[in-house]
């Protein structure tokens, strides 16, 4: 039998997907614009809807990143309402262990597991710089070693909280049930959970760290590990890395799914998809993006330079005073003067503009052509063991996944590797995965 798709869609935004320029462009705020991505994707029997979330402002050179969204709503707050306008989709968020507490985040997702009817999933990351940490009372900056350590533990207590208490005519009949008391470096809880047993047990624990830390970490808790690598051979490398890590954890293959991220442009023809992915990419990497791109490595004001003209003659500036404040992005790199030198060497060779290079070096996995040529490409990724499907990220927001659900998934529907309707009502069944110890 040929291995099931797992599809699921991204509510962009934190990143330069969203081509603004679109006339089908919508709000990122307002909640139609939720609503119209989460019904397609349940129209379309997706596994789930995923919303990302940033806890402060990102800056470039002292001033507001303007070249993406500068502010959403809180995240449990659109899942939840979410819940009252979807059936089966799958509602996932992204919140952060290094700025909050274990108790309270338990207690939301179990709260937004009983309001969906077991449909939560939570997509636990870290933070590592100081600057998101001026919002919190805590603040600081936490080591990679130190925030994994805070992320494991925070995880188990959130694990421990789920299973302390019994399903909910239990947790009724005896009032003693519940208790708990967890200690460690990190935290000091006692007293007793408030929030029943949840439909799923706890939600579906999503990850999507690519260091070791972040592998291991995922291998050793997640159910779900996101993934940047989704061509054939980087795919299987990843894949082969993280199920080969969870024996050590009593762990089967199946109990750990990789889902990486990936954009799509669908045309009537091979030609027409190109063209129309040319034109994609040149909307989503302005001139202005470009530079801003190329200053997170070089770490330096570049706004000088012509995002048409070459890259740099200069070496990036690699002390710890980032030009880009709370983006990833600009930690990504660990040798930026040698990532400069492979980046000036392709431009070089391959006569490129700091705009084209940009645009060649950000991109992340496409697929482009035909409905039928990009349901295939899907499917023998996923044959191939490079993955086990996909977190798709539509370019135009709210309507960009309309094409996708209504051209290729009735493809994969045909050829008996996706699902024709849900086989059961929650997000565990949609995934395959087990009930949790």
């Amino acid at each position: 039998m040929p291995k099931q798709i797992h599809l699921a869609a991204h509510f962009p935004g934190v990143n330069n997907t969203t081509v603004w320029s679109d006339p089908e462009a919508g709000s990122h705020i307002e909640f139609e614009s939720f609503v119209k991505l989460a019904r397609t994707a349940e129209r379309a029997k997706f596994d789930f809807f995923f919303l990302a979330e940033g806890l402060r402002l990102r800056e470039q050179g002292g001033q507001i990143y303007d070249l993406d969204v500068v502010g959403r709503p809180d995240t449990f707050t659109v899942l939840a309402a979410l819940a009252a306008v979807t059936t089966h989709l799958g509602l996932a968020g992204t919140i952060n262990s290094t700025f909050n507490e274990p108790y309270e985040v338990a207690r939301q997702f179990a709260s937004l597991d009983h309001l969906s009817d077991g449909r939560a999933a939570w997509n636990v990351v870290t933070s590592w710089d100081a600057f998101t940490g001026e919002n919190f009372r805590r603040g600081g900056f936490l080591a990679e070693p130190d925030r994994y350590s805070r992320a494991t533990r925070f995880l188990e207590t959130a694990k421990e909280l789920f299973a302390s208490v019994p399903a909910p005519e239990g947790f009724l009949r005896d009032p003693s049930a519940g208790t708990f008391a967890h200690q460690d470096d990190h935290f000091d809880i006692a007293g007793r959970f408030n929030v029943p047993r949840s439909p799923q047990g706890r939600p579906v624990i999503l990850q999507a760290g690519d260091s070791d830390a972040g592998r291991e970490f995922a291998a050793a808790t997640a159910d779900a590990i996101f993934s940047r690598h989704g061509t054939l051979a980087e795919g299987q490398a990843f894949y082969a890395d993280v199920k080969g890590r969870l024996p050590k954890y009593g762990r089967e293959r199946d109990e750990l799914l990789v889902l990486p991220a990936a954009t799509f442009v669908l045309g009537d023809t091979e030609t027409e998809a190109q063209e129309k992915a040319r034109i994609v990419r040149r909307e989503q990497v302005s001139g202005a993006t470009a530079i801003k791109f190329l200053e997170q490595l070089w770490n330096r004001d570049l706004s000088s330079y012509d995002p048409d003209g070459p890259l740099p003659t200069v070496d990036p500036d690699v002390s710890d005073n980032h030009i880009a404040r709370g983006r990833a992005s600009v930690r990504m790199h660990r040798d930026p003067i040698a990532v400069a030198g492979e980046w000036r060497a392709k431009a070089e060779a391959e006569k490129l503009s700091i705009r084209e290079l940009i645009i060649e070096v950000t991109g992340r996995q496409n697929f482009i052509g035909t409905p039928a040529s990009v349901a295939s490409s899907i499917n023998e990724l996923v044959q191939a063991d490079a993955s086990d499907g996909f977190i798709l990220v539509p370019h135009v927001t709210p309507g960009g996944l309309d094409e996708f659900a209504d051209k290729v998934v009735p493809l994969l529907q045909e050829q008996g590797v996706f699902r024709t309707d849900y086989s059961g009502p929650t997000l565990r069944d949609h995934l395959g995965l087990r009930a949790p110890r």
